[in-house]
């Protein structure tokens, strides 16, 4: 979607909170700030679904922040804007939207329709 349909959605999902459940999926991801790729982490995701994810991170992100995701085993090429950044016992737990695509998280996840 480009432009205002675009906006209406974003400003749709805001409004009525996530438009799909996330199922309790933990998947192995290497996570890097997109101005920082060198830094990439090892860590998690703790949910997921084809339109977004909480991940496990070392360090505070900013909402709007942009972060490249992809599985350790390579399968897939992902970036996500940071919708919230939490203190959780030592990390911190991201909610990332994925825009451009969807993901197919692999055998640990349904496909998708």
């Amino acid at each position: 979607m480009k432009g205002s349909a675009h906006q209406q959605r974003r400003n749709q999902r805001l409004l009525d909170g996530r438009i799909e459940a996330r199922l309790p999926v933990s998947v192995s991801i290497y996570l890097a700030h997109l101005n920082e790729l060198r830094a990439r982490e090892q860590t998690v995701t703790v949910n997921a679904s084809p339109h977004g994810a909480r991940i496990i991170s070392k360090r505070f992100w900013r909402p709007g922040e942009e972060a490249l995701i992809a599985r350790r085993t390579g399968e897939f090429l992902q970036i996500g804007r940071v919708v919230y950044s939490e203190q959780k016992m030592g990390c911190f737990c991201l909610g990332v939207e994925f825009l451009d695509r969807s993901v197919d998280w692999g055998e640990s996840f349904p496909p998708l329709a």
